[in-house]
């Protein structure tokens, strides 16, 4: 398969499965608010909150997903690749949104506890929803993961946490039943409220980070290193290595120092090796080498090593 072809085909794979995660959401939001209005559950209502949240990100990552695999232009002469982050942003800021209605409701539940009507039903709804959200999240974030997708990975993290939302519920639930304290009905939306506040966060915070053009990580870096030095063969230093992670794309610049007397075609020669080994290893990579005289390098001269300042 050509190169070509296999980014339609990861393209393709993205989109359908952003697509029938809108299905999936839709699905699973109608089981969990047929749950909460069977019983009257504040911790229903919460589980079901969340859910309606899913529905409007997986929406937005669909969106964001189609953006970020537009072709460069002239406007974007680098990509559309960061549009993913905007989608996991806006995911996060809405898992927040939920929680505090979450929170407004269960004040009203503390003033005013009711039994819980019909809860086995109730409950046995909500499991097979949470079943299929567990499938789901697991496909999504495998998915996510080989194809380098924020948005992708972000929704099934969001679905997982609903996951355990709805497990929480149910244990709490159980035990309301049976022991006949309402109070643990409003108590355990309270503790559900305050678990999407956090995952809200984090989702946030690593959307942030990728915007603010994040290197690798340490053990990619080392990889990175290890394959430019690899394939440098003919050059004398390289340096300044860089890197920063946009969706599924990763850029690399470094220098790379050779003998001031060595021809433009030789010298390009060691740079269309690395490139290719580098796009052989690393899906999306864009790479950057700035080729410079020997005067230039930064180790002592006649070191024929190419390690890395």
């Amino acid at each position: 398969m050509t190169a070509a072809a296999a980014k339609s085909a990861s393209k393709q794979r993205v989109v359908t499965l952003a697509f029938w995660s809108i299905i999936v959401a839709f699905a699973v939001t109608g089981l969990k608010i047929v749950a909460w209005r069977m019983t009257g559950s504040v911790a229903l209502y919460s589980d079901a909150l969340e859910s309606i949240a899913n529905v409007v990100t997986a929406i937005a990552a669909l969106w964001a997903i189609k953006i970020s695999h537009m072709p460069a232009d002239s406007d974007h002469p680098f990509g559309h690749h960061k549009a993913e982050y905007f989608s996991a942003v806006l995911e996060g800021v809405l898992i927040v949104v939920a929680a505090l209605l979450i929170i407004a409701k269960v004040w009203d539940s503390l003033r005013n506890p009711t039994p819980l009507e019909q809860p086995w039903m109730g409950l046995g709804i909500n499991t097979s929803a949470a079943i299929v959200n567990a499938v789901w999240a697991f496909i999504l974030i495998r998915v996510g993961r080989a194809e380098k997708s924020p948005a992708l990975i972000a929704d099934g993290r969001h679905v997982m946490t609903d996951v355990v939302t709805s497990a929480g519920v149910l244990i709490g639930l159980i035990g309301a039943i049976f022991t006949g304290w309402h109070v643990l009905d409003p108590l355990l939306a309270l503790i559900v409220a305050l678990n999407i506040l956090y995952q809200g966060w984090r989702v946030m915070g690593e959307s942030l980070s990728g915007l603010m053009d994040r290197a690798v990580d340490n053990e990619e870096h080392l990889r990175i290193r290890d394959i430019i030095s690899s394939n440098s063969k003919g050059a004398l230093e390289v340096h300044d290595l860089k890197t920063r992670i946009a969706g599924r794309a990763t850029f690399i610049e470094f220098h790379m120092v050779v003998e001031a007397d060595m021809t433009v075609a030789e010298s390009h020669a060691i740079c269309d090796r690395i490139e290719d080994a580098l796009k052989a290893e690393i899906p999306s990579v864009r790479i950057t080498i700035h080729v410079e005289p020997d005067d230039e390098a930064k180790l002592p001269k006649g070191t024929v090593a190419v390690p890395f300042a």
